[in-house]
């Protein structure tokens, strides 16, 4: 199974780094909204100590996230359309491997450009943390909801079989659950029912655990209650998508 996902996450690697414009193309929607939320935002949101841009920076990372793995499914959709996956299944290939190793791809790759985007912040004069240790524990919590969210849309592609319901769940898992979150606004500003909401909504979790390391004060704990949220969201997702492979096909 290791063998057969590092083959095919390598696969999938080679195929992103000869389109590296599609790559950088989503980092561009992400960086709009931080010029565009930090004019509108900033004068008006009062965070304390801290200045708005640097409070909105990990949500912007946490949207960089959702935004580039919750379509992860799509292209998973369109291989079993084009019976690449059933060629992949008479081969033998894990069949683990094969929702494993697109997973990974995701996360890596949004990985990568959250990095992009934290160099880019601190280039525009961000005051967040770029200490070594902190942008790495900030990005293992990127990387387990890059994880999480790559999994659901690989597991709603194998359930639908279809293109249309799978963009409609793509489009829930983006804006409505980033605006259901502290990522843009603090929580003390946020209707009740909405503070309900972001209770249950792990971006919540993963934009508060981001922002207690890489923004002062840093808060540990705070940080590793997201952490360990985001690990057992990854597992979850992961081993739900995984099952489902195996369920349709066997």
């Amino acid at each position: 199974m290791i063998s057969d996902t590092w083959h095919l996450f390598n696969k999938y690697m080679t195929i992103t780094m000869r389109m590296p414009l599609w790559a950088l193309f989503t980092l561009i929607q992400p960086l709009i909204w931080l010029l565009i939320f930090g004019a509108l935002f900033g004068k008006f949101v009062q965070t304390g100590e801290q200045n708005y841009v640097d409070f909105m920076v990990p949500g912007i990372l946490i949207m960089t996230v959702l935004f580039g793995s919750s379509w992860s499914g799509v292209s998973l959709l369109r291989e079993i359309s084009a019976g690449s996956v059933d060629r992949m299944l008479v081969a033998p290939v894990s069949r683990v491997a094969i929702v494993l190793s697109r997973v990974m791809h995701s996360a890596v790759q949004v990985l990568a450009q959250t990095l992009i985007i934290l160099i880019v912040v601190w280039v525009m004069g961000s005051t967040i943390s770029m200490n070594p240790i902190n942008v790495v524990l900030a990005l293992t919590v990127i990387f387990l909801l890059g994880v999480g969210f790559a999994a659901l849309s690989n597991g709603f592609a194998i359930i639908l079989q279809r293109e249309e319901p799978l963009v409609m769940i793509g489009n829930l898992m983006t804006l409505p659950l980033m605006f259901f979150s502290s990522a843009l606004v603090p929580t003390e500003f946020m209707p009740k029912w909405i503070q309900l909401i972001a209770m249950a909504n792990p971006i919540s979790y993963a934009v508060e655990s981001v922002r207690a390391i890489l923004t002062t004060p840093i808060d540990t704990m705070l940080f590793f209650k997201g952490f360990a949220i985001m690990l057992v969201f990854a597992f979850a997702t992961l081993a739900w998508a995984v099952n489902a492979f195996k369920s349709l096909r066997d």
